[in-house]
């Protein structure tokens, strides 16, 4: 299928989608060999690991809201946040199942300038994500061996963290998915034993005398702790074309994710519920903590144990998700074209693996915090670009072929993105007081995101024809 590309070069054999002519079809789905597709459940637990990595991360919300609202605000996240992106996700990954995802949903939609800062946003965000999940992987390892946390030996083992998820992405989406299936269930089993041995435990706990806490989160921290960990369902679209049936998988993919993710949340939290545990006891890490006073020192080590899968598992199926974005922005001619060299077995883009990878490494010894409103506010810009898209496909191709829709008609399509927005608004008003490099976390978010003008700019100086220049770009079946 030969696509005109809007940077005016010759007719090319694009990545991504690009608005049809009309002598052509409305999208081509790049073949890929069967054996190396993914199926739902492999999908699914990829998902998983995208967004949330396991029920860490709900401390402080117990601590800020209490049990009851804990969990209420946990329930109610997905309906307003998580459900709404799954449904928008679910209509643009049917409709146009290209590599890259969300970076070819917004250029299709919107053009080149845009789908550029779409793949900018989510890059520069990557940055400030990516370093967190070896880091937290060292964190839990040194919980039982206190000996890695002396000298360099800790940075150490995160770049061996970050070479081993690198080598299993080079190895495939199948070898990922596989790997992400077996850890989602690893992680799982010490979670199930704290549900499963908590019953017995009804009441026992409210006298429990626990180490005192640090934690200043309060009820709408807690929200925003929620909003955080629900987010990163787009993650998964950017490998549509390594995806089996991708228009009927993607669908039903997200919307079993939000509910093994909800559940993941709010049982566990509501079996510790029954025990009486003051919710002054928890906050971020602690759940090792409460594990030991459940079922012993043995479930404690399980949960450390979890952490490390945790970390390791986020940091891997993200690595198969970020890497597709530079292959497909090759692929478009929108970057230097040795970014779509695969992998002569596993068709895996090992030259953006190898420098993504490259670049999350040389952050792993400056400590990055996470900052809740940085991330929010990139991930947030580029959410409100895919729901743009959403609605300005909806009106400018009627007539694509959608086989699973968001339901509403154009109402629909407009209405879904209204709650996700003022969530996000919502969230970056009420944390503007966290600082990074002397100016507000908000102030230095606009900064990154201007600067995606600027690269753009510059990249379009540079090779105004695109990087592939005359050349086709080929797609590699």
């Amino acid at each position: 299928m030969v696509r005109v590309s809007r940077l005016r070069r010759k007719p090319s054999k694009l990545a991504t989608a690009s608005v049809p002519t009309k002598e052509q079809e409305p999208f081509a789905v790049v073949p890929r060999k069967k054996s190396v597709r993914l199926t739902l459940w492999p999908l699914v637990a990829a998902t998983f690991f995208m967004v949330s990595g396991g029920t860490y991360g709900t401390e402080d919300i117990v601590h800020g809201a209490g049990y009851g609202r804990a969990i209420l605000i946990l329930l109610l996240t997905p309906v307003l946040w998580s459900l709404p992106t799954a449904f928008m996700i679910g209509e643009l990954s049917s409709a146009l199942p290209f590599e890259g995802g969300y970076y070819a949903w917004v250029r299709r939609a919107m053009g080149n300038f845009w789908g550029f800062q779409e793949a900018w946003l989510s890059l520069v965000a990557s940055i400030f994500d990516m370093a967190i999940y070896p880091t937290l992987f060292v964190v839990y390892l040194t919980r039982m061996f206190p000996w890695f946390a002396e000298g360099h030996r800790g940075v150490m083992v995160g770049l061996a963290v970050v070479v081993v998820c690198s080598l299993l992405n080079i190895a495939g989406v199948k070898v990922v998915s596989t790997t992400s299936l077996w850890l989602f269930f690893a992680l799982s089993a010490p979670f199930l034993l704290i549900v499963f041995l908590s019953p017995f435990k009804i009441g026992a706990l409210a006298t429990a005398i626990t180490k005192p806490t640090s934690s200043t989160v309060d009820m709408i921290g807690g929200l925003l702790i929620a909003m955080w960990n629900y987010m990163g369902w787009d993650n998964a679209s950017t490998i549509a074309t390594e995806v089996e049936r991708p228009q009927r998988t993607y669908p039903r993919a997200m919307l079993a994710s939000v509910a093994i993710v909800s559940l993941s949340y709010v049982v566990p939290v509501a079996a510790m519920w029954m025990t009486g545990l003051a919710p002054s006891a928890w906050e971020t890490g602690s759940w090792a903590e409460v594990a030991s006073l459940v079922g012993g020192p043995l479930l404690r080590i399980g949960l450390i144990v979890g952490g490390m899968i945790s970390g390791f598992g986020m940091f891997n199926a993200l690595v198969m998700s970020y890497s597709r974005l530079p292959l497909a922005m090759s692929q478009d001619g929108m970057l230097p074209k040795f970014f779509s060299k695969l992998h002569r077995r596993s068709r895996a883009p090992w030259v953006a693996i190898v420098f993504l990878a490259c670049c999350w490494a040389c952050c792993l010894g400056l400590g990055f915090e996470r900052l809740v409103t940085l991330d929010i506010l990139l991930y947030g810009a580029s959410l409100g670009l895919e729901f743009a898209a959403l609605i300005w496909l909806r009106f400018r191709e009627p007539e694509l072929k959608r086989p699973f829709r968001v339901p509403g008609g154009k109402f629909g399509a407009i209405a879904v993105g209204v709650a996700p927005m003022l969530l996000l608004a919502f969230s970056i008003i009420r944390s503007q007081h966290e600082q990074v490099m002397g100016m507000s976390s908000f102030a230095f978010g606009l900064v990154l995101i201007g600067a995606g003008v600027l690269a753009y700019l510059v990249n379009t100086a540079l090779k105004p024809l695109g990087w592939a220049g005359a050349k086709e770009v080929e797609r590699i079946a």
